[in-house]
């Protein structure tokens, strides 16, 4: 017994390896377009233009080198995704303060209710020099990390 999920393979919609991938009209203009929905979420992950038919009218059907090429679009899609907003929700500088190097960390919690952020300053082995929460709109650069750790690690002002 397997637990994988039935395969659809029609001319507009094939589902298969956890995503569905469907021909749609294009809101923007005469042509078609194919938007990719990962199995159990609620919106397409990416929709793209697709390919009109011999006739110029209709779409040119889904096959199974088109539905491949698109599951490995749209999963390199939401991989990036991901990796981005990881980025911007923990963010890293390093900088010299005196003799020493000190790596400065802005880690965002988001939250529709409480967002929240925490900065924090290690040194060279990881050892944490300071920690303080922060509102999450600080905007860590090279200027207000250095303006951090010289202020002796006090809370910056605003937050």
């Amino acid at each position: 017994m397997t637990d994988e999920s039935p395969k659809t393979q029609e001319p507009r919609l094939w589902s298969a390896d956890g995503w569905t991938a469907r021909v749609i009209k294009n809101e923007d203009d005469d042509g078609w377009a194919v938007a990719m929905t990962k199995d159990g979420a609620s919106e397409p992950a990416l929709i793209g233009p697709w390919t009109m038919g011999r006739d110029k009218k209709n779409p040119k059907p889904l096959d199974g080198n088109a539905f491949s090429t698109l599951v490995k679009t749209a999963h390199e899609f939401v991989r990036r995704s991901e990796q981005q907003l990881n980025a911007s929700l923990h963010q890293s500088i390093e900088i010299s303060v005196g003799d020493r190097r000190i790596t400065v960390c802005l880690d965002i919690v988001p939250d529709d209710e409480n967002p929240s952020a925490t900065l924090r300053a290690e040194d060279e082995v990881g050892e944490t020099l300071a920690e303080v929460r922060v509102v999450p709109s600080f905007k860590l650069n090279r200027a207000s990390a250095v303006a951090w750790a010289q202020a002796g690690f006090a809370r910056p002002a605003g937050s």
